[in-house]
């Protein structure tokens, strides 16, 4: 799961316990709000009956004095302004008949689902009645009884959460939305370090970064080009001591080949004139037909030793490609094997772009690249066709492209997996040239690719 994502709903669930968190403190302020309302709406009132209760008293002494406050005068559109809605205020002592004043209750709030009202009773409970004396001075003037209606009052708590949890609920899609934005923002340079490790993993090891705000993603992002700098001089230190290696073994097949051509070319040769001489000491005149038979075989062995000696020093030898150029040497090598095995499968030679001026160690790369696939597909398959395909690329790319494919089946992933010298040869020259070999199945065979930079 991407970084972003992760935050994002972690930043959710954050969100989403805050605003529980607030339904149940919205619930809580309700209730309290209630048992506030019941509070004041009692002290209005006493408030109110004790100007009364003291008016009656100066205006009516003869009167009894719990008698000075007539339940008709304090049932009042005054007095019920001052009840707040959905809580009854009664008078104590009361009359037979009277019943509480009652705040407005309709409309206070919508109606609460069966869950809120019972969870609402189970956790906190009902509103305990508020008594406020009408005078603090006359003991016998009576009181004022607030009671919470309970309907109302959950009514009234449902609406509260509900006016509250819309206002978070917008609050936290705003913070949700603002934070997603600004990780989003904030992460947005991460894709580019990744990017540039792609690039380093594809060999582009010095991929310039852009200076990055943020102080940790700046720490990475320069230990990602200090890692480019170093793998960028690591393999430049490679591929130049693979080229040092490359010109000390070239060094060495040249000295095998002389070694080889001095010593068995002239020793084969001597063998072959002594066969040549006891063949014809030997003639069927003179009587001695299984000496010149001998004579003869010997000389077709040497004949042939001498064939397989000249094909090692050709393999041994720089190939010509380095002096010569690229094209005439790759129509000389398809040409020797036709000729030399006419029974083999065909060999198809397609050249793409302008060769001419090909040579040095990119050519000798090349040549090498041919030579190797070549020989490999004729002797350990059973192709029937061969495709070589050289193609030059220039612009940016600027590169050689060395394509061989047969239909001789095989495993592309076996033969990748050998550690045979010829394999392991290209691909060390092809290192050191900075380029690239691919090994892979072709449709009914094997496909080797190799890319090799012309500025090389």
């Amino acid at each position: 799961m991407r970084l972003v994502l992760q935050l994002v709903a972690r930043l959710f669930i954050i969100v989403i316990l805050c605003l529980g968190a607030a339904t149940i403190w919205a619930t809580i302020d309700a209730y309290r709000s209630v048992d506030r309302a019941t509070s004041a709406s009692a002290e209005r009132v006493s408030v109110a009956l004790e100007a009364l209760y003291w008016r009656e008293l100066l205006l009516r002494s003869s009167r009894m004095r719990e008698q000075l406050v007539p339940a008709a005068e304090w049932r009042t559109i005054q007095t019920m302004s001052l009840i707040s809605p959905g809580i009854c205020v009664r008078i104590e002592p009361s009359g037979a008949f009277e019943r509480p004043l009652c705040g407005q209750s309709k409309g206070i709030g919508q109606t609460p689902p069966r869950w809120f009202a019972a969870a609402v009773d189970t956790v906190l409970g009902g509103h305990a009645p508020v008594v406020r004396p009408i005078s603090a001075r006359a003991a016998n003037a009576g009181s004022v009884s607030a009671t919470a209606d309970p309907q109302a009052a959950i009514a009234l708590a449902w609406q509260h959460v509900l006016d509250n949890i819309h206002l978070a609920l917008l609050m936290a899609v705003a913070i949700a939305l603002l934070a997603s934005l600004a990780i989003a923002h904030t992460l947005a340079p991460a894709r580019q370090i990744v990017t540039a490790l792609q690039q380093m993993a594809r060999g582009e090891y010095r991929t310039p970064l852009p200076r990055l705000r943020s102080v940790e993603l700046a720490m990475i992002g320069q230990a990602v080009g200090e890692l480019g700098d170093r793998l960028a001089l690591a393999t430049e230190e490679r591929a130049a001591l693979t080229r040092r290696l490359l010109e000390i073994r070239s060094d060495e097949r040249r000295a095998l080949a002389r070694e080889l051509h001095d010593e068995f070319g002239q020793n084969l040769t001597a063998i072959l004139a002594f066969a040549n001489t006891i063949e014809a000491a030997s003639a069927p005149e003179h009587g001695n037909n299984e000496v010149a038979q001998d004579a003869r075989m010997i000389s077709q062995a040497t004949h042939r030793i001498m064939a397989c000696l000249r094909d090692t020093l050709n393999r041994l030898r720089h190939p010509p490609a380095e002096e010569l150029g690229l094209e005439a040497c790759l129509v000389d090598l398809v040409d020797g094997w036709r000729s030399r095995n006419p029974a083999q499968p065909m060999i198809q030679l397609d050249l793409k772009g302008d060769l001419a001026d090909v040579r040095g160690a990119v050519a000798a790369a090349a040549y090498r690249v041919a030579q190797e696939c070549l020989t490999n597909s004729l002797r350990h398959s059973s192709a029937r066709e061969i495709v070589l395909r050289i193609e030059r690329r220039s612009g940016a790319e600027n590169a050689l492209l060395v394509h061989v494919e047969d239909d001789g089946g095989g495993n592309a992933a076996k033969v990748a997996a050998s550690t045979g010298f010829g394999l392991t040869g290209i691909r060390e020259r092809i290192t050191a040239l900075g380029g690239s070999l691919s090994i892979a199945d072709a449709t009914r065979g094997v496909r080797v690719a190799a890319t090799i930079p012309l500025a090389a």
